[in-house]
């Protein structure tokens, strides 16, 4: 199957067992304004652009809330202990994205989905949710066209400060994608002095 559209997403995510238990297993914990993002959603379409049979592993699996009555950090390591309690064998990391501006020292985020519009890349600025009726929900603040495309770029605003930018290319370095999804396209920030 080749990803085309959104509802594409959403039917390879209904149709992956181990997925929807990563969704209702974060669902559990009763979050406010609660995401599965970034390389679990980006993995998955990459994997079935390439077609992989076997899912590319994950470093983590990253739980986003927005939560601003809440900002200690010492309660998202109890969510990522309790996470771990229920499944063990997934690297759970879980982020209170109403405290994450601190740590990034930029302007607050007014929620989740602006937090992932800020990720790095477009193609990881995806996330997934589960709504009161267990419907899966994704949200794509960049679009979903980068990552079925198979194209890694900036988003917006990793593209609008040379920090951010020098960031961004330090990642592709670090993370390597091409060397397990050799399809994918790289784009390059321009540098200006």
């Amino acid at each position: 199957m080749n990803v085309i559209n959104e509802q594409d997403i959403i039917q390879l995510v209904k149709e992956d067992a181990w997925m929807m238990d990563i969704l209702e297993t974060a669902k559990s914990l009763h979050l406010p304004d609660w995401w599965v993002c970034a390389g679990f959603v980006r993995s998955k379409i990459w994997d079935v652009q390439h077609g992989f049979t076997e899912r590319t592993s994950l470093p983590d699996v990253d739980v986003i809330y927005f939560d601003k009555s809440n900002l200690d950090e010492k309660t998202e390591k109890k969510l990522e202990k309790k996470l771990r309690s229920i499944k063990p064998n997934i690297p759970w990391s879980v982020k209170n994205e109403a405290r994450m501006h601190v740590v990034n020292n930029i302007p607050p985020y007014s929620s989740s989905v602006d937090a992932i519009s800020k990720f790095p890349e477009t193609a990881t600025a995806l996330g997934l949710t589960l709504d009161d009726h267990n419907h899966v929900v994704l949200t794509a603040p960049c679009g979903i066209e980068d990552a079925v495309n198979l194209v890694l770029k900036p988003t917006p605003y990793f593209e609008e400060s040379k920090e951010r930018a020098n960031i961004y290319e330090e990642r592709i370095i670090k993370k390597n994608w091409k060397r397990i999804w050799s399809k994918i396209k790289v784009a390059h920030i321009q540098k200006t002095d």
